[in-house]
């Protein structure tokens, strides 16, 4: 089972439920436990069926296993990251000359009542 429960100690679980609620309302808890059971399975349904009609045809072909979290290991992704080899240099100068800007030394632009600095209404 998950959760470190083992069928003992749902056993137990049940016998105290049953004796702090006591017999006169256990039968109104149990049907309510199961009432809420019953919500959460039709939840899940749902959300499985939407997921399925909103990802399409692809969701069967998803490796959920790969998504999982638990596996990464940070070490794991810094050792592998710097032991890349580097891309070759040739490419690389080349995409630095169209990206890199001329180095042009401009002076402070000072702004005042008429001459006002960029606003993007935007980003705001």
């Amino acid at each position: 089972m998950q959760f470190g429960l083992t069928f003992e100690k749902l056993m137990l679980i049940g016998l105290i439920v049953v004796l702090i609620v006591g017999p006169d309302r256990l039968p109104k808890v149990a049907e309510g436990f199961a009432r809420m059971v019953r919500k959460a399975g039709e939840y899940l349904r749902d959300t499985k069926t939407r997921m399925r009609d909103e990802m399409g045809p692809e969701m069967d072909d998803v490796d959920w296993r790969k998504l999982d979290p638990r596996q990464y290991d940070p070490r794991r992704i810094i050792r592998e990251a710097l032991l890349e080899t580097p891309a070759p240099a040739a490419a690389a100068a080349a995409a630095q000359t169209t990206i890199a800007e001329p180095a042009v030394s401009r002076a402070p632009q000072e702004f005042s009542a008429t001459n006002k600095p960029p606003y993007d209404l935007e980003a705001t």
